[in-house]
This record gives structure tokens, sequence and C-alpha cells, in this order.
């Protein structure tokens, strides 16, 4: 619709480039937008503001910009207005889980973040319910049951898992692969072995899962070695 416009920031979710798409009815006054009124979009600073101006003095927009020119805009709003409620969301799952003990010393771990925390925590409950470490991974998802044909030996995902906290977990522990050294070599290990990267994940996600075992057996917090 405008050969260039995308190219500026590579990521149609960048917020300022969904800021720029939304500012406007009709997407095709975008073309007419002053410097001033670039840098009062918010997130557009003035390195964006100076390559959208440098677009604009050549940028043509094509015909079918003005049938589809309103739904690009209104996708951006909506995908803003989600982004906001998303926002909140997250906002007051970290004020729950600064009150919950299970999910601030879950939160101690890496890249683990309030809000996958407080995941964890709401579906873990209480540690009781676990009579040892393997169970607890079992229910996280991250341990697998041996299940081969004869030919083809391979695993199985068992059916005490719980969705929820397995996709929280495969976000948190994701993360700390480009925080945590010790986390990246295992990381790396596991994929020079042949893993798939899901596999390697679930790999360290496995061992996380032992220390957080530890953690919130003995009432410690996650210590850096």
């Amino acid at each position: 619709m405008c050969p260039g416009l995308l190219a500026i920031t590579g990521e149609a979710d960048n917020l300022w480039f969904l800021n720029l798409l939304a500012c406007r009815d009709d997407i095709r006054k975008l073309a007419g937008l002053r410097l001033r009124s670039l840098l009062g979009i918010a997130a557009i600073g003035r390195k964006y503001a100076a390559l959208i101006q440098a677009l604009q003095a050549c940028a043509l927009f094509s015909d079918e910009a003005q049938w589809a020119g309103p739904m690009i805009v209104a996708d951006a709003r909506r995908i803003l207005a989600l982004k906001r409620e998303i926002d909140a969301l997250e906002t007051a799952m970290t004020e729950i889980a600064c009150d919950c003990e299970l999910a601030r010393r879950i939160d101690t771990v890496p890249g683990f973040g309030a809000v996958c925390s407080a995941e964890l925590a709401g579906e873990i409950g209480t540690l009781d319910r676990f009579s040892t470490e393997a169970s607890l991974a079992l229910y996280l998802g991250m341990a697998s049951l041996a299940h081969s044909t004869g030919l083809h030996p391979g695993s199985r995902r068992p059916r005490q898992v719980n969705t929820r906290a397995r996709s929280a977990m495969m976000t948190a522990v994701a993360r700390p692969i480009g925080q945590v050294p010790r986390s990246r070599a295992y990381y790396d290990k596991k994929r020079a072995q042949g893993k798939t990267h899901n596999q390697a994940v679930r790999a360290l996600g496995r061992h996380l899962v032992r220390v957080l075992w530890s953690m919130l057996k003995h009432g410690h917090n996650y210590e850096m070695r």
C-alpha cells in the first residue's frame, strides 16, 4: 500500500509504528504529517521522525489505500487497546504476586518475571501437593515419559501436565538462556546433542525445577553462582 513504510521499522507490532498508523482516520494523511505532529505521537522520537519525513518526500499510497486503509487503522487501534489491557492485567498480577511468598521466591529466578511467577505460584498452590521433585516436574510439563515403538525411541507428554503451568514454564525458562551464562551453556549442550529448541528448553526447565524445589522446600531465594 505504501512501499517503504514498514521497512523503516521492520516490525509491524512496534509501539511507535502502531501509534503512527492509528493517529489519523485516513491513513493517506500520514504523508502530510509535519515534524511537530510526528514528535507528538507517542514513542516516535527524532530518529524515526526523520526517517518518516524522508519517506514522505517520495512515498505514494496505492489506490487500495482508499478501502484497505480504514481496516489497517482499525486493526492498529485494536492492537493498541489490547496492549493497554495486557499492561493493566500484568500490573494487577504483579501487585497480587507481591503478596504471595511463593510467587516472590519464584520471581528471584532470573528471567521468570512477575507474571510467569504469579501464574506458576497460582497453579502450584502449595508444595505440599507434591511428594517429590519429580512429581512437580511432571505437573509443570518439564518431564517426559519414555515412549518407544521398538524402532523409534522417544517420549510422550504425560496426562498429568498442567498446560497453563507448562506454558508459563516454557516462557520463563527460555529467558534465562540469554541472561544466565550457565543456562546458556546447558541449553547449547543439549542442542549440540541433537535436541530441538523446545526439547533443549524443557531439559533446562527440568534442571530449574530441581532448583525451584530446593528453593521452595527450604524457603530461600535464588542465588546466582
